[in-house]
């Protein structure tokens, strides 16, 4: 078997937040990489590739519960494995 045939298809829309109903455990067992209009990005929380958007933490504010507030950004989002 290839090493592609061992990890499972990237969705079309991930976050990295467990509670989210868009979490998949199972990707996050391989090295996940987001290129963003055509620039590598490595603090995605959340993406979406039919949509095109991206959510980044907001710089150092925080919300009551002390999670980053996310900002989403619009434009071309690639997912591959590293």
């Amino acid at each position: 078997m290839t090493e592609s045939a061992l990890k499972p298809p990237l969705p079309d829309h991930l976050s990295i937040d467990p509670r989210s109903p868009h979490h998949v455990a199972a990707v996050f067992e391989q090295d996940i990489g987001i290129r963003f209009n055509d620039k590598e990005r490595f603090d995605v929380d959340e993406y979406c590739i039919s949509e095109g958007w991206i959510k980044v933490p907001a710089g150092k504010a925080v919300d009551r519960k002390g999670r980053p507030l996310l900002i989403k950004l619009k434009g071309t989002v690639e997912a591959f494995y590293r």
